[in-house]
């Protein structure tokens, strides 16, 4: 297959997470012919269109149809194609759930699901399409890797460590614009969290969109002399316990923050590990165990306490109660 050069963004800019998910498919597409598309007539959402255009001979259609899709999916990877399966979460991990449990996760079969319209950056659409629950379901079956990139350029190099990964993956898509943080020449390794930067007085354990509010969050509050670590955990499963114990230990507090509900997600599988190896104090920041609304990105953001705002205040709080 012919080799192209990737085309990453620069720091700085705001690019939606499924136009890189568009990218980076057509440039694999480009390289390897082992995948191929699983779509559910929503291309044009998801972020696949150009794959879609690029390469209509390697789509698989399904319509309005899910798990149909998923157990289709199931079956294809038996034959040594690696399926990629492209929805919103709300039909990819709740409406097919079942299917992607039995079909896909029981006989371990190399498919990967590939969601968009998460947490209320998903905006307008509202409550029914702002999936808050993903991560408790999917991260809950076993032998499921989750992955959540915080970027257009770590989901691209996400993507490709996914492709390579053999057995069942969940990853994330944000579709509204998010600002480009990371840097394109880090290799993505699955189950590696990434430093973003130092602090000693406490730590913000972040995924997906939260990271780069954390990372505005910690700029401030270094301004003000509290110094705040800021670690990018795009792995949800498996963790990467090396840094998280190394957080616990080297600040002792840590508040996770995450476009999802505080029950069952990232948040809670932080608590988890640390409940078990490394007691701390720490404080989950996330929906508050309810729906969403509709509403543009930025203001149910604000509305829902998932800002750098928030993030800033709910640290020094945190931080408080760490030398109480």
């Amino acid at each position: 297959m012919k080799k192209t050069k990737l085309q990453f963004w620069k720091k700085g800019e705001n690019v939606s997470l499924r136009e890189a998910f568009g990218r980076i498919l057509v440039h694999l597409g480009k390289m390897r012919d082992d995948f191929v598309l699983f779509d559910a007539d929503i291309a044009g959402g998801t972020g696949a269109k150009p794959f879609v255009t690029a390469f209509p001979k390697r789509v698989m259609q399904f319509g309005i149809a899910e798990q149909n899709m998923m157990a289709a999916a199931g079956g294809c990877a038996d034959i040594g194609i690696i399926p990629v399966v492209s929805t919103f979460a709300a039909f990819g991990a709740m409406r097919a759930h079942e299917q992607f449990r039995t079909a896909i996760a029981y006989p371990n079969r190399n498919v990967k699901l590939c969601c968009s319209h998460l947490g209320v950056d998903t905006g307008p659409d509202g409550a029914t399409a702002q999936m808050l629950e993903d991560l408790a379901v999917m991260r809950s079956i076993p032998g499921v890797t989750v992955v959540v990139p915080a970027d257009a350029n770590e989901l691209m190099l996400a993507f490709d460590a996914v492709l390579n990964h053999t057995g069942p993956v969940y990853m994330r898509i944000g579709r509204s614009p998010t600002p480009v943080i990371s840097d394109a020449k880090q290799p993505f390794v699955i189950g590696k969290a990434t430093r973003m930067c130092e602090g000693t007085d406490a730590t913000i354990v972040a995924c997906g969109v939260m990271v780069a509010r954390a990372f505005v969050a910690a700029d401030v509050l270094k301004k003000q002399g509290i110094h705040v670590r800021v670690v990018n955990l795009s792995t949800v499963k498996p963790l990467d316990e090396r840094e998280l114990r190394a957080a616990a230990r080297e600040t002792g507090a840590i508040l996770t923050a995450e476009d999802h509900n505080v029950r069952g997600g990232m948040g809670s599988a932080v608590a988890e590990f640390f409940a078990e190896h490394h007691p701390v104090p720490m404080k989950l920041l996330g929906v508050q165990d309810r729906f969403g609304k509709s509403g543009e990105a930025a203001e149910l953001a604000e509305k829902y306490g998932l800002t750098a705002r928030h993030i800033i205040q709910e640290i020094k709080k945190l931080i408080r109660r760490k030398h109480s």
